[in-house]
């Protein structure tokens, strides 16, 4: 009798083969309270290292992090009308603390435009104080009706960022920047996701703002995620808080702002994107651990894989050594294969004799011997071609499964069947992408024909991806 699968093949139950996925590659487990997870230390360390590859974007960019409360008095969001109508069925309020009733209730951040922009007209003066630059590091609570790990849960980690400029230009060129330079950048380079940078629709965009931003991936199974946003606030806010300047002409201007945020859904599209139907597969230049170098038994192989390790390591490589032989070699193989580390290097007792190591590697598969001595050398050239790989893989699977169509129903026949369509939106329109929500499909961004960002919903030759999502 055949062993059955580690586990769900994704063509059988995508959704389960996901769930399983975070179970046995020891990622996330479930919180105690419905909606919330906990993430695991191998899961937590593939976000440490996703902040610490955006952060260093985010500064490059000017940015500095600073903190903002996790309570926000209610007060603050009926200030700007069009923010807290979006927001109202996914807050969480507090009403009582210390044992009394409050006399104010309290919100728990679901974002921080409201309290940021508070803070913003305290500290913006004149024009001398901008651009003013801030980032976030911190959590959020939405509570989700429909929850899934990493995906949509009611509390998440991300960053937030939000800024004040002089005029609409220099927030629209920041807004775009960040979604180019730092996001688009991060995902394509260090994710190997092949994401669409787009614009979003009226429909979609982000409660309070004049212009979204959004990068879209496609997923394994053809759904869409969107990876992150950039806003263009306008003044909205700005006229809410009474956030405004004096300009070098001596004239009281309100600041034009922006905000942008990814989090951790990025972990869920990460798995999505790139794993298996024997776990995950992480991309190198990501992976909090790029090799793990394995003893299959021995003593002497334990003291190679540790002299191995340190040189490894000091070569600039992220390594594990795993020297517990008392664990049987196949099931810490297994183990590794599902956490999706792009290399193991095998060292047993006959390795030793030969001067050599099996090589796996976990993106493309299979294994090979090489000499224990051309590691240090052979291991940068693999792992870039791994990275390099999986953005290929990610590329060709949206270009493959991307369709353009000339009818709304057609585009609705594409997203159901498990793919993106790309039609023309002066044919689609306001009223197609409300024919379309009727099938659960929707409208994930606005481009132009040749795969830039449109300047405005109806720029000439503007197309619309359709698509199911997450």
């Amino acid at each position: 009798m055949a062993k059955a699968p580690v586990l769900t093949p994704q063509a059988e139950d995508f959704p389960r083969w996901y769930q399983d996925l975070i179970n046995k590659a020891e990622l996330a487990d479930n919180g105690p309270v419905r909606g919330t997870m906990v993430i695991r230390p191998y899961g937590y360390g593939l976000w440490e290292r996703m902040q610490q590859e955006m952060d260093a974007r985010i500064k490059e960019a000017g940015a500095q992090n600073a903190y903002f409360p996790l309570f926000i008095p209610q007060s603050y969001l009926t200030k700007e009308a069009e923010h807290v109508e979006g927001f109202a069925p996914e807050l969480a309020v507090v009403t009582h603390g210390g044992g009394k009733e409050l006399e104010e209730p309290v919100v728990v951040r679901p974002t921080s435009e409201t309290i940021i922009n508070d803070y913003f007209s305290k500290w913006v003066q004149s024009y001398r104080d901008l651009p003013l630059l801030i980032n976030q590091w911190a959590n959020v609570v939405r509570w989700e009706m429909r929850p899934r790990v990493f995906l949509r849960t009611s509390e998440f980690l991300w960053q937030e960022g939000h800024t004040a400029h002089a005029t609409y230009e220099d927030a629209r060129d920041y807004a775009a920047h960040i979604h180019r330079n730092v996001y688009g950048d991060f995902m394509t380079n260090v994710l190997g996701i092949d994401v669409v940078l787009g614009r979003k629709t009226a429909k979609e965009r982000f409660a309070g703002a004049i212009n979204t931003l959004t990068l879209e991936g496609m997923m394994g199974d053809g759904k869409a995620l969107q990876m992150g946003t950039s806003h263009e606030l306008g003044t909205n806010f700005a006229k809410a808080f009474n956030t405004s300047y004096l300009s070098r002409d001596s004239k009281q201007e309100l600041v034009w702002q922006t905000s942008w945020g990814v989090s951790t859904r990025m972990v869920g599209g990460l798995i999505m994107s790139h794993g298996d139907d024997n776990g995950l597969r992480v991309p190198p230049r990501l992976a909090h651990v790029q090799v793990v170098v394995m003893a299959i038994k021995g003593d002497e192989a334990v003291a190679k894989v540790r002299e191995l390790g340190d040189r490894l390591k000091a070569a600039g490589i992220r390594v594990f050594v795993d020297d517990r032989v008392d664990t049987p070699f196949g099931r810490r193989a297994v183990d590794w294969e599902l956490k999706g580390v792009p290399v193991r290097i095998e060292i047993g007792p006959r390795d030793l004799e030969n001067g050599t190591a099996m090589l796996a590697r976990r993106i493309p598969g299979g294994k090979e011997p090489v000499q224990i001595d051309s590691l240090v050398d052979l291991l940068p050239k693999v792992l870039d071609e791994d990275q390099a790989q999986l953005l290929r893989e990610s590329r060709e699977r949206r270009e493959a499964r991307t369709t353009d169509v000339t009818t709304v129903e057609a585009a609705g026949e594409a997203a159901v069947a498990g793919g993106w369509a790309r039609i023309p939106w002066d044919v689609l329109g306001p009223e197609g992408e409300a024919k379309l929500a009727e099938q659960a499909v929707s409208v994930r961004c606005l481009i132009a024909e040749d795969g830039s960002v449109p300047e405005a919903d109806d720029a000439p030759g503007t197309l619309a991806i359709v698509a199911r999502s997450y």
